[in-house]
């Protein structure tokens, strides 16, 4: 008899229509939820593979660049290995004003980064 009356009271008060709305809802949230999910981690996995795939080929012209150059010094000197060492030493030049400018190139680099992520968010 009670079933009966809670029965009744719901269809008149349609809690039982709310109830299946709200949980409707909610499970229609939560695949959205998962399918922006997936989204942005194709978003940032697509990003990080075009961006290693960028890198990769710079270093690559990096490399054979300097060991272009490298040959091409050694052809102006006597020796066959001073072309190298002049190659090299730039390279230490660069690495150690990094080395000593680092906290602000640090600076530099997470203030692009930030505004990069600000930009994207709006």
């Amino acid at each position: 008899m009670m079933d009966g009356i809670k029965d009744t009271l719901f269809k008149f008060l349609r809690v039982d229509n709310l109830a299946n709305n709200v949980t409707g809802y909610v499970e229609t949230r939560v695949k959205l939820l998962k399918i922006e999910i997936k989204e942005d981690v194709a978003k940032a996995l697509s990003k990080s593979l075009a961006q290693a795939t960028i890198f990769f080929f710079a270093f690559l012209f990096l490399i054979f660049f300097s060991i272009g150059m490298a040959e091409f010094l050694n052809t102006l000197f006597t020796n066959s290995f001073e072309g190298y060492l002049i190659i090299s030493g730039i390279y230490l030049l660069l690495f150690l004003v990094f080395l000593f400018l680092r906290k602000s190139v640090n600076k530099v680099f997470k203030n692009f980064f930030s505004d990069l992520i600000n930009k994207n968010e709006e």
